[in-house]
């Protein structure tokens, strides 16, 4: 199960999420640094949609160019773990949905499915922002995905389980309603 969630997390990293400003409550305390620096990794909705948000940070490494890059791959592992618990959740309730049987056998496909759209591109949650601590010399990332672009990309898969496909596009909102609940 666990296996089937990275990949099925790895289809949905292709997605390229929508830009915008989100409001994030800050409690870190950087001062000077963006809320989002502040309040780190999290789902949020707002008034322009409901995303992931990662956030990474990379200490000075004597190159900058591989500190951005290091701190923005951080920032797309943020938005992995997130999503990862999100379809883990979409798909625990998707097969309490399904049933037994025939949607058993169905189930075990998608996993089948979701393993051999692994090898695509895994570059696509966007980068949104970049921050640097000017007192510690810290890059700060910012990626994003937005939850109509995982939507969009499950039903478009032609190799993704329509039933998962159609019960993320129908439930996905509740889903991600709660676990934003569960993560204040």
């Amino acid at each position: 199960m666990k296996r089937m969630i990275v990949v099925g997390l790895s289809i949905l990293l292709i997605l390229v999420g929508c830009s915008g400003k989100t409001l994030v409550e800050s409690d870190l305390g950087i001062k000077g640094a963006p809320d989002w620096v502040n309040e780190g990794t999290q789902i949020l909705d707002d008034k322009d949609g409901r995303y992931f948000h990662g956030v990474g940070q990379a200490p000075p490494l004597g190159d900058e160019s591989l500190q951005i890059s290091t701190a923005d791959n951080r920032a797309r592992v943020e938005v992995a773990r997130i999503l990862s618990t999100y379809i883990d959740v979409a798909y625990r309730d998707y097969g309490a949905a399904s049933g037994s049987g025939s949607e058993m056998a169905a189930e075990q496909a998608v996993s089948r499915q979701i393993e051999s759209l692994t090898k695509t591109n895994l570059n696509g949650t966007r980068i949104i922002g970049h921050w640097r601590d000017k007192k510690s010399g810290s890059i700060y990332s910012i990626a994003e995905l937005d939850l109509q672009q995982v939507k969009k990309i499950v039903a478009a898969s032609h190799e993704m389980n329509k039933g998962f496909g159609g019960y993320l596009e129908s439930r996905g909102d509740n889903i991600f309603d709660r676990q934003m609940e569960e993560s204040k």
